[in-house]
């Protein structure tokens, strides 16, 4: 596997999906895409060498239950997985996928009940959102030794630069003037 580092594109609009193939990225991102589109975009991305992660609990009309996953491992192949969920994380990592635990910042009592849980499944990755307070990236690297991709509210090049200033290894964003920086 190899290490995922720097900006990762993320596909959230379906127009921009071919200046995204055309980029110089090698992991992208799918987020909110329709069931029905997901193998044919897959597909394409493998052709021009991308590796695909999906966020498994946006893909419209999949059920993440064993059965929905066994789908997505069998026919659309993905090599990673974004997810809330423990146990599609845990999915994930038996059946060899990069995994990403997504993490929401709500309030204190949800940061350590989170860390709790992600200390107990061990993503590959944790992805915390909002990405742009340092200090909260810096606390949960400390508490789980998991490297971090910071995504959500990532706006411009500071909001990057202060993520990595808290120890993000990485920085998704659907912003598509950030996509080359």
């Amino acid at each position: 596997m190899s290490e995922l580092q720097g900006v990762i594109p993320v596909l959230r609009n379906m127009k921009d999906f071919e200046r995204l193939l055309k980029s110089r990225h090698h992991y992208i991102i799918f987020l909110e895409v329709r069931l029905s589109q997901l193998q044919a975009l897959v597909r394409a991305a493998k052709q021009a060498d991308k590796k695909v992660i999906l966020h498994a609990d946006l893909i419209q009309g999949l059920k993440t239950d064993s059965y929905g996953f066994e789908f997505l491992i069998r026919e659309i192949k993905p090599d990673g997985i974004i997810s809330t969920r423990s146990n599609v994380i845990t999915l994930a990592k038996k059946n060899k996928l990069l995994t990403i635990q997504r993490l929401f910042l709500l309030d204190s009592q949800a940061l350590e009940n989170n860390i709790k849980l992600i200390n107990q499944v061990k993503p590959d990755y944790i992805e915390i959102l909002p990405g742009i307070i340092p200090s909260i990236i810096e606390e949960v690297h400390e508490k789980t030794g998991i490297p971090i991709i910071a995504g959500g509210l990532i706006r411009t090049a500071e909001d990057i630069h202060l993520a990595y200033g808290g120890g993000a290894k990485a920085v998704s964003t659907s912003q598509l003037e950030l996509w080359d920086l």
